[in-house]
């Protein structure tokens, strides 16, 4: 894949083959062919006027401001020369995982930098391993790095923004984005997530250091309607109040109806309506700054769906 020429009314979108090289232990739900369905998906006609870029390695500076080097070094020394080494019960590392995880980082570095260029409106990084249950010095949950948190530091300290929000709509709670964000005043946090669901957390009351972090909660079975109407009441004008210059989202798509992994009943259209209204909010508040990032999805034809109708979406926001 080369970069694309783009212009500010386009869509970009960000990947790396390295992103398969990141591989897991035989009936892991994170899979290769999870970002291979994508790649493949997105090679339709339809998709021609995305600005397609590949994902640079993350650089480790970047990397530090979400996680002490010693943790660094820790996953570093966990690299394997071969086989798979277990950073947990659910998070594995193979030969390629690290490059793979830099470029999943890299990839979200790129895309604030093309927006805040203008050389795109918006961008989605279709990259794995995911990251919003990375901790500061703990992998969990398929994560390794705060993919997302360490792009809106980077928009933060490099543009020198004063503030910028975050949506977390996977079904799983955004531990790691909310701890990272917790004491900071700049980073408005929102997830919508099941719950009880791993891993625990994200509880309404959780609402951080300056009440910048939203979460809604939803009990199993809950559908589009009611996720939407969570949405427009909670979420939407929490994060229009707090003002963003820039917005990003951990696209999750494990809420999804086929999902095997989750108990929720979202449809291809509430992906896109939530989408959408993000995107709406961007445009008040940002000059419709947005950069998504993959985060869950583990049924193939739900997630290839999903994530059709969220790049769709950004895509019309940016025409």
């Amino acid at each position: 894949m080369k970069n694309g020429a783009a212009s500010a009314m386009t869509t970009a979108l960000i990947t790396h083959r390295d992103c398969l090289h990141h591989v897991t232990p035989p009936g892991h739900p994170e899979r290769v062919d999870r970002l291979r369905s994508l790649h493949q998906r997105f090679a339709n006609a339809e998709f021609d006027e995305l600005a397609r870029f590949e994902a640079p390695l993350g650089d480790v500076d970047s990397i530090l401001r979400a996680h002490p080097q010693e943790y660094y070094d820790g996953i570093v020394r966990r690299q394997p020369t071969g086989g798979i080494t277990s950073l947990d019960p659910d998070t594995h590392m193979s030969p390629g995982s690290l490059d793979a995880a830099r470029r999943a980082v890299g990839a979200n570095l790129l895309a604030v930098d093309l927006v805040m260029r203008k050389r795109v409106n918006n961008a989605f990084c279709a990259v794995r391993p995911p990251g919003h249950h990375a901790e500061a010095a703990r992998a969990m949950g398929f994560c390794l790095f705060a993919n997302v948190m360490i792009g809106a530091l980077h928009a933060l300290e490099t543009y020198q923004l004063n503030r910028v929000g975050i949506v977390d709509f996977d079904v799983h709670h955004g531990n790691g984005t909310s701890a990272l964000a917790w004491d900071d005043a700049r980073i408005f946090f929102a997830s919508s997530h099941e719950m009880p669901l791993f891993p625990g957390t994200g509880d309404k009351s959780e609402c951080g250091a300056h009440g910048q972090i939203v979460n809604v909660p939803l009990a199993s079975g809950t559908d589009g309607r009611e996720f939407r109407q969570a949405m427009t009441s909670e979420i939407l004008p929490a994060l229009a109040d707090h003002k963003p210059e820039f917005i990003f989202i951990s696209a999750g798509f494990d809420a999804h109806h086929r999902d095997p992994l989750a108990s929720l009943k979202w449809s291809e259209d509430d992906y896109f309506w939530a989408t959408t209204a993000i995107c709406d909010v961007a445009d008040e508040t940002c000059a419709g700054r947005v950069v998504s990032s993959l985060e869950g999805g583990y049924d193939l034809n739900g997630l290839q769906d999903a994530a059709t109708a969220h790049l769709r979406a950004l895509m019309n926001t940016a025409r």
